[in-house]
């Protein structure tokens, strides 16, 4: 009997920091409708993630995917850049 494998889930965010040697904190931002005023909301919640050739600088798009443990906070990974920040 052959084990079923899911799919890993994948998010998109910003990166925040990058003080880290080999990893990024990438916030993800959600927008929801209140359930009882109906108005939409915003919330973020931050992820750390291992970026293995340091290419992420500060404020780039990103998209992660989910990982083993790669430290005690570290669950996933740097699939791509999706957009470069302008830095001055």
């Amino acid at each position: 009997m052959e084990k079923q494998v899911g799919r890993k889930k994948t998010l998109q965010g910003v990166v925040v920091s990058v003080t880290n040697d080999k990893t990024i904190v990438v916030r993800v931002n959600r927008r929801l409708r209140h359930p009882v005023y109906g108005k939409f909301v915003n919330r973020s919640k931050k992820f750390m993630a291992h970026d293995e050739g340091n290419v992420c600088k500060m404020g780039d798009e990103v998209r992660i995917i989910e990982s083993r443990p790669l430290s005690r906070r570290k669950r996933w990974r740097l699939v791509e850049v999706l957009k470069h920040s302008v830095e001055a």
